[in-house]
């Protein structure tokens, strides 16, 4: 269900896309500061307003699901032959690849900005509204508000790694932090978040909550941050707020309390991968997910799922695969990764020789492998109908409504094991016998053996890019580089990433132009940009 994105903003007080100004950040009307922020039914409407600034963040742009899988060693960029090179710059980490596309991310970084003010605002407001007799709903607001605005810094800062940083709302032209104070900020909003909201397990959950952050969300996302910043930066602890003792008992307290198990079947875990065995939306793997529905539109609403449409089979489809851009081809030496005897690997990923797939569209394919990521592929019905426009979608490209799960329970496993549980062994064979089934044989944990593992569990999803970061960047690097033979409209090409462009850049994205530009230089670019 999409319970909290269901609730229409009947007011446009939170509305930013009219304004020009730097981050924009000004609000269009004098109700928010008037009218508004006065009952706990308005705190709530302004909640799902942040809920809703979540939703929106990919849109438009970039999506970082897609980016994060092509800047890694999985995907390569992809897209139409005679599409620009922007996804290529992206993946090979060189603006000269594609010098026009100065703003790839520039949607992306007004929308974060945008969710980002909604919260603050939200935040900033608690103590003026008039709580009664349901003041317990303070804190529980603003932890779902402090969730919401760490979970978008933490994308943030991953990908820029230099931004600005708001915690009120405010239209002032700021320098950027050090990722030091950013990631403070993150610490501190998701300690506060797994403090003040309740330890309701995933089993005593109704159907009214799903889509809402919970205690467990905001302590699996501070185990995930502990990992990235201490390993990303080379540091102890997480900017003295929490430890790795901490960030253990975090991640130990969701797998004792939080009710979540695996689904028995890899498989089950992905609409395309099942068809009719799906276990749903909000199963009990599901830690956190962004919601998405087919209600977009071009009117204003953007529920959608906009950017699933970009990993499609380039402009073809093959029941129950819906066509798309053909963007994020599958690296074939991912798909050589998989070992047979592994479940995940046909769950994952498309193999169009494997499945038979009569794919005629190579003449307008870049960069084909031969494969395309599964877990997040638009689906048709048989006689090819986008499944999306069936349910009434606009169209197939803003309909999608698949959600993206962001923090799965096996990453939570994963986690604490890397952490040094006393479990870890116990953790890392639950998440492998589920890959392999009757064929599972065991493997010693160890921390080498981890990183491989979460990179066949979360393939398609979004997070090798970082994991490998986190490695250091000399690792990353040395992983991603690569010279090899694509077709791009048939035709074989070569195609190189080197690793000395991921080096100099520190493995992070550029910085807008645009958004330089409008802060009169206080913005510094990204080097190697």
């Amino acid at each position: 269900m999409k319970n909290i994105k269901t609730i229409a903003l009947a007011l446009g007080m939170l509305s930013l896309n009219a304004c020009q100004d730097f981050l924009e950040t000004e609000p269009i009307t004098q109700l928010t500061e008037t009218n508004f922020y006065r009952t706990p039914d308005d705190a709530f409407k302004a909640l799902v307003g942040c809920y809703d600034g979540l939703q929106r963040v990919w849109a438009d742009g970039i999506s970082l699901p897609v980016a994060s899988e092509i800047m890694s060693d999985n995907s390569f960029g992809g897209t139409g032959n005679a599409d620009g090179f922007n996804h290529q710059a992206i993946d090979e980490f060189d603006m000269n690849r594609s010098p026009a596309d100065r703003n790839l991310f520039g949607p992306n970084w007004t929308a974060y900005y945008a969710a980002v003010y909604r919260c603050n605002v939200l935040i900033g407001k608690m103590d003026q509204i008039e709580w009664g007799n349901q003041a317990n709903l303070r804190n529980t607001y603003e932890a779902e508000a402090r969730f919401l605005r760490a979970y978008l810094y933490f994308d943030m800062v991953r990908l820029w790694g230099n931004i600005p940083l708001l915690t009120e709302p405010s239209a002032e032209n700021l320098p950027q932090a050090n990722p030091d104070e950013v990631y403070k900020v993150i610490a501190q909003d998701l300690k506060f978040a797994a403090s003040n909201l309740a330890a309701t397990p995933y089993t005593a959950q109704s159907t009214a909550t799903y889509g809402r952050v919970t205690k467990w969300a905001a302590e699996a996302l501070l185990g995930r941050v502990f990992l990235y910043y201490t390993g990303y930066y080379g540091k102890a602890d997480l900017v003295g707020e929490v430890d790795k003792t901490q960030a253990l008992a975090y991640v130990e307290d969701v797998i004792t309390n939080g009710g979540f198990d695996l689904v028995d079947d890899y498989a089950k875990l992905w609409p395309a991968a099942s068809l009719s065995n799906y276990a749903g939306e909000d199963n009990k793997e599901t830690v956190f997910a962004i919601k998405y529905s087919h209600t977009s539109n071009y009117d204003g609403n953007t529920d959608g799922n906009h950017w699933m449409v970009m990993t499609g089979m380039r402009e073809q489809f093959s029941y129950p695969y819906g066509n798309g851009w053909g963007g994020a081809t599958v690296n074939p030496k991912l798909w050589n990764a998989f070992s047979d005897n592994d479940t995940r690997k046909v769950a994952s990923i498309i193999s169009i020789a494997g499945e038979k797939i009569d794919f005629k569209n190579k003449p307008k394919q870049r960069e084909y492998t031969g494969y395309y990521i599964k877990k997040y592929s638009p689906l048709v019905d048989e006689q090819g109908n986008s499944l999306p426009v069936n349910m009434g979608a606009v169209n197939f490209m803003i309909g999608q409504y698949q959600d993206y799960v962001s923090i799965r329970y096996a990453d939570v496993l994963l986690m604490a094991a890397e952490l040094g549980s006393p479990n870890a062994q116990a953790y890392f064979d639950k998440v492998r016998r589920r890959a392999y089934q009757s064929k599972f044989t065991a493997l010693s944990v160890s921390q080498a053996n981890i990183m491989n593992e979460r990179r066949l569990e979360f393939a398609g999803e979004g997070h090798r890019y970082f994991d490998l970061l986190r490695q250091g960047l000399n690792v990353a690097a040395a992983a991603i580089a690569e010279t090899t033979t694509l077709e791009n409209g048939g035709v074989p090409t070569t195609k190189t990433i080197s690793a000395e462009k991921v080096l100099q850049t520190k493995g992070l994205q550029q910085i807008p132009y645009n958004q330089v530009t409008l802060s009169n230089g206080m913005l510094k670019q990204n080097a190697g940009w």
